[in-house]
């Protein structure tokens, strides 16, 4: 039932993390604060298809 899904970061667009979550319990898209290495800092990331 868990799926692969694609974090992105929502200021520069990059895909810089990948992990897994449960379909049936969150069947909508996930956010997560999470380091971006660009800019080096913590930024919203958002799921990606």
């Amino acid at each position: 039932m868990r799926i692969k899904i694609t974090l992105a970061c929502t200021e520069t667009g990059e895909r810089n993390y990948i992990t897994t979550k449960n379909k049936r319990n969150n069947p909508e898209r996930i956010e997560l604060k999470k380091y971006c290495p660009r800019l080096k800092r913590v930024t919203l990331h958002r799921e990606t298809k």
